[in-house]
């Protein structure tokens, strides 16, 4: 009940304060464990995310520094989200995150571990990367990502200052799933791992948007595959 007016109140602030173009809903799974992996670039990412998930199973990780706010505090435990502490290896959220997926649900992370200042994608932890695989040596088959790319938030409060909506897109990528890890030259793979995620949604974002990953071959190559699919 509280989840489905929470996200009926805030799609009507976006409908009212932005103009909002979202693509690519149908690739969300409807059912059963998956990761969505999004950037991340302004506090009303993930306000925006959870308004256009039908799933009453969905949850997100968390930073531990809004414990502090008591608003907070409560809608993010009322909505089973994980507190996660960003300064450290903390591996009680991770456990905690892969027994959700082991349970069937759908968890939202910012792979580059906070907000980007400069709007632009930066080097992204290797945490989803990591998440993924541990969870799908746990279920015993690989886990879906779904990419998604947000622009224009960073632009949303400047724009209402003047009086102004601003446009908001939303690219909700297809799913795909990442290779095993094997125990020979495991740190390299999970780079490259977390370099797919992270080129999954690089090409679906403006090329101002796409900051470290701006010339990735991978990027580049997905870029091209898109142009001419």
């Amino acid at each position: 009940m509280l989840r489905h007016a929470l996200r009926t109140f805030i799609r009507i602030l976006f409908s009212l304060l932005t103009r909002l173009d979202v693509q690519g809903l149908e690739n969300i799974p409807k059912h059963g464990p998956a990761i969505l992996a999004a950037n991340h670039v302004s506090i009303i990412d993930a306000p925006l995310v959870f308004m256009l998930l039908e799933r009453s199973d969905a949850t997100g990780l968390v930073a531990d520094k809004y414990l502090k706010n008591p608003f907070l505090r409560w809608l993010v435990n009322r909505v089973r989200g994980i507190w996660i502490n960003r300064e450290s290896a903390d591996f009680r959220a991770l456990r905690v995150a892969v027994e959700y997926l082991e349970q069937g649900g759908l968890l939202g992370i910012a792979p580059e571990g906070t907000r980007s200042r400069t709007a632009t994608l930066s080097p992204a932890k290797t945490g989803v990367a990591f998440l993924a695989e541990k969870a799908a040596r746990s279920i015993g088959s690989p886990i879906s990502i779904v990419p998604i790319a947000i622009s224009g938030t960073d632009q949303a409060f400047h724009a209402l200052a003047r009086l102004r909506r601003a446009r908001v897109q939303v690219r909700v990528g297809s799913s795909f799933t990442l290779p095993a890890l094997e125990k020979e030259g495991r740190g390299e793979a999970l780079q490259h791992n977390t370099d797919e995620v992270m080129s999954r949604i690089a090409c679906m974002l403006p090329e101002s948007y796409r900051g470290t990953y701006a010339g990735h071959p991978r990027v580049l190559e997905l870029v091209a595959s898109r142009f001419h699919s």
